[in-house]
């Protein structure tokens, strides 16, 4: 799965790194070291600019960068409140889906990240780890939103939402957690954000072994658990002290003494 991932870059960067147009207008970006559910993030999507009319242009389409809210409230939702349980959608069933079907076909989006996190049961404990790339480039998840609107308040702004596919996690990424965020090469990313391509079964495939192998799986301290805390100091590496309970520890070899 993906529950929290850190995303600290500018949209100015991220436009520039996109190949995007910054329609962030009036929201005031700052680095976020610990991207929880319902926060307000930056995504990518590509779309069809329309006149003042409302009327879209069918020869041409535009990149550009939108804050959505991370939880996918469907339009046909009563209430927005499902979206906290939405962060989600599996690659495998997200076609059948009534909530994520619709999006699937016509409502795609890139969801930037500098790395996500995920804890691995060691024993009885849960040691974090934030698994990002090498270079310093952002990984883009295949996301999908959707536009709800209140139907008792005809007034309020019309809510922004993505949700974050999911799949099986692939080689070294399997020994930390059995789910992982469907990744998106860069040559993939105009595929998945074209509105006019409503078949994308096979952009839903596991990334390569390749892109997943390059990544940093990096502990990380368990501050990270508590959303409170929100600061570099968390993808810093951190190196649990040894137990010194373990018996393995003082496991001493002595047969040179024989």
């Amino acid at each position: 799965m993906c529950g929290r991932y850190a995303a600290t870059k500018d949209p100015a960067t991220l436009a520039a790194e996109f190949d995007a147009v910054d329609e962030t207008d009036s929201y005031q970006p700052r680095a976020d070291y610990n991207v929880a559910p319902t926060k307000e993030e930056v995504t990518v999507v590509q779309r069809h600019p329309r006149d003042e009319e409302g009327n879209p242009d069918p020869d041409r389409t535009v990149r550009s960068l939108r804050v959505m809210r991370w939880g996918l409230v469907p339009f046909w939702a009563k209430d927005k409140s499902i979206g906290a349980k939405m962060i989600n959608a599996r690659v495998e069933s997200v076609a059948s889906k009534p909530a994520f079907k619709s999006s699937l076909a016509k409502r795609r989006c890139l969801v930037p990240a500098d790395g996500w996190y995920e804890w691995r049961k060691d024993g009885g404990t849960k040691q974090p780890y934030f698994m990002t790339t090498t270079n310093g480039a952002s990984i883009a998840f295949a996301g999908l939103w959707s536009t709800w609107r209140d139907k008792a308040d005809e007034e309020a702004e019309p809510l922004v939402t993505y949700t974050v596919l999911t799949t099986d996690a692939l080689g070294q990424l399997s020994d930390i957690h059995n789910r992982m965020p469907l990744m998106l090469p860069r040559e993939s990313w105009a595929d998945w954000l074209d509105p006019d391509r409503e078949d994308v079964e096979d952009l839903l495939t596991s990334p390569s072994l390749e892109l997943v192998s390059a990544l940093e799986l990096r502990p990380v301290s368990s501050a990270v658990n508590s959303v409170r805390n929100n600061g570099p100091e968390l993808l810093a590496r951190y190196e649990p002290a040894p137990d010194l309970d373990d018996p393995a520890l003082f496991d001493v070899d002595d047969s040179s003494r024989r």
